[in-house]
This record gives C-alpha cells, sequence and structure tokens, in this order.
C-alpha cells in the first residue's frame, strides 16, 4: 500500500530521507541472521511478540497503481523475509479485468395523473419535531368554575354574639343562650359580670384558648356566646297546655343526645303523635340550634321544647304528678305487652351510651324494642318515633 507521505493529513512516521516522494510498503524491509526484525530503516530491533514480519500479505504497493505512469517493480526485488525464492506478487497484468459496468437504466414514464387546473395551493409550513409530540398524555379535564356560597352563607351569624355588650344585654333580656365560651385565663372588668350573670341563668359556660375564639371570629374581646334559635319553654307550660287540651300528658325526655337533627327529627315525630313537648337537659345535650330547628322542617312552631338543670329531679316532679316514665333500653319487657294508658313519659338515651345510671334507676319501668338483625341498637330518633307511635296506638285503644 502506498501513501504520500507530505500529505497534511497524515500523521504517520515517515523517513526524514524520503520527505515528498511516494513510498512503497515494505522497500526497507532486511532480512538478517538472528530474530526476525521489520520495518527496514529500524535494523537490529526485534519484532514483540517474536511474530514473523515476512507475510506474503505485503505486496508491492506500486502494483495496485495502475494507470498513473510509473512503472511497476517486479516481485523478486521485493525484500520481505523470503528473497528472490518468494511467491511472485500478483501484478496488473495477472489481475482479471473489470466487468463493464451495465447501461444505465431508462428514467421511469411518469405515469402520475395531471395536475388540476387552478390556484397552486399555499405550501405547508413545517416545524422542527418535538419530544413532546411522541408522550401519551391523558387528556386535562377543564377545570371546575369556582363554587360560589349561596346568600344564606354569607349572611352573618345572627345566632352568634361577640363581644361583652351584646352578650350582657342578651343576659339582661332573658335571651336564651345556648353556651358560652370564655378565653382561658384572668377574668377581668366586666367579663366577670357577664360569666356572673350566665351562672345565674344557668348558662352553660366552657372555657377555651385564645386560638379557638379566633378561629369563630377575629373580633371576640374573649367571650363568644351561642344564642338559641328558638325560645324555650317550661314543663308547666306543657303540662298546661295537656291539661287545656283535656289530654293526659305525653312527654319525651332526651337524655345525652347531642346530634342536633336526632333533636329535630323527635321533635317533628312529637308534632306528630300529638306529644305536648319534648324536654333536654341542660349538661351533656344538644339544644335548639340552628341545624336542629331546620331538621325539625317547622315543627318547633307548634311543639314545646322545654330545657333543664337536672333530667332526675324532673322525672321525680313528674311522678309526683301521676305520670309514668318509662326508659326505653335493650333489656327491658316488650313494647307490646305494656300498657300506655294514663301520663307517660318517655325516655331516650343516647345511641352510645344510653341512658345514665341515676336516671335510668328513676324510671318506672323499662321498655324495648324486638331486634331480629345482627345489628342491636337503633338510631336515636329511630327508636323514639317507634315508641311515640306506639303510645299513640296505645292511647287510641282507651279512648
Amino acid at each position: 500500500m502506498a501513501y504520500y507521505k507530505d500529505a497534511p493529513h497524515q500523521r504517520r512516521k515517515t523517513n526524514p530521507a524520503d520527505q515528498g516522494s511516494w513510498d512503497d510498503e515494505g522497500t526497507h524491509y532486511r532480512k538478517t541472521a538472528g530474530p526476525v526484525h521489520r520495518f527496514g530503516p529500524e535494523l537490529g530491533k526485534p519484532v514483540r511478540g517474536n511474530r514473523a514480519s515476512g507475510r506474503p500479505e505485503y505486496r508491492d504497493g506500486r502494483a495496485f497503481q495502475t494507470g498513473t505512469g510509473r512503472p511497476e517493480r517486479p516481485a523478486s526485488s521485493r525484500r520481505d523475509g523470503r528473497g528472490p525464492q518468494a511467491r511472485p506478487e500478483r501484478g496488473a497484468a495477472s489481475r482479471a479485468p473489470r466487468p463493464e459496468r451495465p447501461a444505465p437504466r431508462p428514467a421511469p414514464v411518469n405515469r402520475r395523473a395531471p395536475k388540476p387546473a387552478g390556484p397552486r395551493p399555499a405550501p405547508v409550513e413545517l416545524r422542527p419535531m418535538d419530544y413532546r409530540d411522541f408522550e401519551q398524555r391523558r387528556p386535562v379535564p377543564p377545570a371546575p368554575p369556582a363554587p360560589v356560597a349561596p346568600a344564606a352563607e354569607c349572611a352573618p351569624n345572627e345566632n352568634l354574639l361577640s363581644g361583652r355588650n351584646p352578650i350582657r344585654e342578651a343576659l339582661k333580656a332573658g335571651r336564651d343562650i345556648e353556651k358560652l365560651l370564655v378565653q382561658r385565663g384572668d377574668l377581668s372588668g366586666s367579663a366577670r359580670q357577664i360569666v356572673h350573670m350566665a351562672r345565674e341563668a344557668h348558662v352553660p359556660i366552657q372555657e377555651v384558648d385564645k386560638a379557638r375564639l379566633d378561629a369563630i371570629t377575629p373580633h371576640h374581646q374573649g367571650l363568644l356566646a351561642f344564642a338559641s334559635a328558638y325560645q324555650y319553654a317550661t314543663v308547666e307550660d306543657m303540662l298546661a297546655l295537656a291539661q287545656e287540651r283535656g289530654e293526659a300528658p305525653f312527654l319525651i325526655l332526651l337524655d345525652g343526645v347531642t346530634d342536633p337533627h336526632n333533636l329535630g327529627a323527635v321533635i317533628r315525630t312529637a308534632e306528630c303523635v300529638g306529644a305536648h313537648g319534648v324536654i333536654v337537659p341542660e349538661r351533656r345535650s344538644v339544644g335548639l340550634t340552628p341545624a336542629a330547628v331546620k331538621a325539625s322542617a317547622g315543627a318547633v312552631e307548634h311543639v314545646h321544647v322545654a330545657r333543664v338543670v337536672n333530667l332526675t329531679r324532673t322525672l321525680e316532679q313528674l311522678q309526683a304528678r301521676n305520670i309514668w316514665t318509662y326508659a326505653v333500653t335493650m333489656d327491658g319487657e316488650d313494647y307490646d305487652q305494656v300498657d300506655f294508658s294514663g301520663g307517660v313519659a318517655l325516655v331516650i338515651g343516647a345511641e352510645g351510651e344510653g341512658i345514665s345510671r341515676l336516671t335510668l334507676e328513676k324510671c318506672d319501668r323499662k321498655v324495648s324494642l324486638p331486634m331480629k338483625g345482627k345489628i342491636d341498637s337503633l338510631n336515636a330518633s329511630v327508636a323514639a318515633g317507634v315508641m311515640m307511635y306506639r303510645v299513640l296506638q296505645s292511647r287510641s285503644h282507651q279512648a
């Protein structure tokens, strides 16, 4: 193989004596005694790995430069380690002639339909391809519009009293207060007077942290009060209503019911069966909150609701009026075998805790509903509704 040494793109080692001329690979090879050497200009240097340099593949580079005008060197002049007895090199004369190139094929005939007449369409603008074009993405649903609060929710809560002056005036006017929240810490000034007035009116008082008051309203001055959504009645008003109608008293007492929806449902059923009133305790029970009034579906306008300090003492007062008290429990008599003649006061407890021990001991009889399923309890409002209709049925037969 021949190469030109002074070509600018060549980086091979060259012989300084042959600068600017053609060099035939293998012309400087020498055959010496001893170990085999290669690359003639570096005589005496043994071949790495003790490999022989006299290989038949080293040919005269000029034999391949046919048609260049340069004479060909005889194969006997090669010094590749074999001398004149080496196999003659294949020259240009010994090579088989190259086959002639086939004639070019005729150009194919365009058989497409002629272009339609008319204006030429505008060229399509191409944009560079992006990796996002090959991604599989889920369609993003449009964002729903922001919910708009109804006008009722935007209106201020009329049952919330914040500040010392509004709470003091409400207590002076005798307005029913469900609960008074007092900031935990030392009370000073008019706050002590307001707390004293609330205790005299038997209003539940609860000490809370300032953070809870701030979460309800920022302007509280350490005091917050929740007023009743409806005016309470008394037990005497209920007994007077029964006497006015000429009927035996029919009352419902709730012990520990804290869900306002249950209270509203009981009031609604009590109005349907013709009961004279519903009694709730001040402590550990829900009052006439806006949610309870709404759940009653307007029945609170026709049924008296009383709030008492001590439910056990109220039972004693009713028993003194010849009114029988019945506690609805799980281990009582079958409600279908009980005679509900005369004055009746049904006591309904909470779903989890039930009727308290002192209240249960004060009741005259225990009544139970039959349970055939795997669940052993009913919702407080449902149990109260079933028992109220059983009392209504018993009183209708007596009439």
